[in-house]
Parts: C-alpha cells; sequence; structure tokens
C-alpha cells in the first residue's frame, strides 16, 4: 500500500511543514535565499516520489530527511566547483525584533548555535527546534542512535560554553564603556 496524494493533501502537508523545514534548512545552510531552496527541492522531491512513501507516519522524517540530503548534495558540488565571493559573507540568522529580554535571549541561543559546527548543531536543531525524535534523528542522519545521543550531550555542551564565552565577552564590553 502507497500513499495517496492529491493536491489537498500536498497543500495540508507543504502549510504543516513549511516553517519547520525552512527553520531547519536555516540552520543548516545559515542563508535564507539558500534555505528557500532546500525546502523548496524538499516538497519538489515529495511531489514526484512521495506516493512511494508506505507509511503516511514517516512523512515528516522523509521530508527532514530528504531535505537534509539535499543540503549534503549541495555541499559536495559546492566543494567541486568552488565559487569566489567578491564580499565577504557572514553567516546571518535571521533578525528578531529584541522586544523583551526572552526575545533577546533565544537570538544569543540562536547565534551561538549557529556558529557551531555542524556535526553537533544539526542534531541540536533537529531535537530542540525541530522535536524529532532520538530515533528520527537517527534515521535522517544515517547514524546510530548512540551517536545522535553523545552529538546532542557533546552539542549541549559546546552550545553552554559559546554562550558563556559570549556573555563574559559583553560583560567586558560594558566595563570598557562604564569605566573609561
Amino acid at each position: 500500500m502507497s500513499f495517496h496524494m492529491d493536491e489537498k493533501t500536498f497543500e495540508t502537508l507543504v502549510e504543516r511543514f513549511y516553517q519547520p523545514l525552512y527553520r531547519f534548512a536555516l540552520a543548516l545552510a545559515r542563508d535564507e535565499a539558500q534555505a528557500a531552496d532546500l525546502t523548496q527541492q524538499a516538497f519538489l522531491q515529495w511531489a514526484r516520489k512521495g506516493e512511494t512513501l508506505k507509511d503516511p507516519s514517516k512523512v515528516k522524517t522523509w521530508l527532514f530527511t530528504t531535505l537534509y540530503r539535499e543540503y549534503l548534495g549541495q555541499k559536495r558540488r559546492e566543494a567541486r566547483h568552488p565559487t569566489v565571493e567578491l564580499e565577504p559573507a557572514s553567516p546571518e540568522l535571521p533578525t528578531v525584533d529584541p522586544v523583551a529580554l526572552a526575545r533577546l535571549e533565544a537570538e544569543e541561543v540562536l547565534a551561538a548555535l549557529g556558529e557551531l559546527d555542524e556535526v553537533f548543531r544539526v542534531p541540536l536543531v533537529l531535537f530542540y527546534l525541530q522535536e524529532l525524535s532520538y530515533a528520527e534523528i537517527a534515521q535522517l542522519l544515517q547514524v546510530p542512535l548512540g551517536t545522535v545521543m553523545s552529538r546532542l550531550a557533546r552539542g549541549k555542551e559546546k552550545l553552554r560554553m559559546k554562550l558563556a564565552e559570549r556573555t563574559s565577552y559583553k560583560k567586558k564590553e560594558r566595563g570598557k564603556e562604564g569605566g573609561g
């Protein structure tokens, strides 16, 4: 038995998964345009091959896996055909209107998360932001469950260290401004 898909089903899937997929792509690519392309590519693959999925409960994992594989494919293509950038580009996370302290803290965490190596950043994003289970992450990344657990633990520790560095740097900067 395969997963039946009509236009309405496809639209429902896009509505349900576009934002989580886009956020995952943005965490991977650190570029809004590339994130949008990756998300679009995942849905294009779904439109072409989604009906072959036997278990409808696996749609989310299928989409995230497809997006991740597309990202890896882009990285391989870029490595084979490097581009020269005319202006230095800094990896940017989406700007957030700092209305409340909680938002500022979230922005700090996202910025620190963006500084982590991909091997730790990806499992953290999938677990905490996309709410995938350990098993789903292991399947998506094609690594053993224990590897996912250790990467999450090590990633959390590295994230704590990044946040501590940022906090101590800001305190030093404020001290310079105030102490003149």
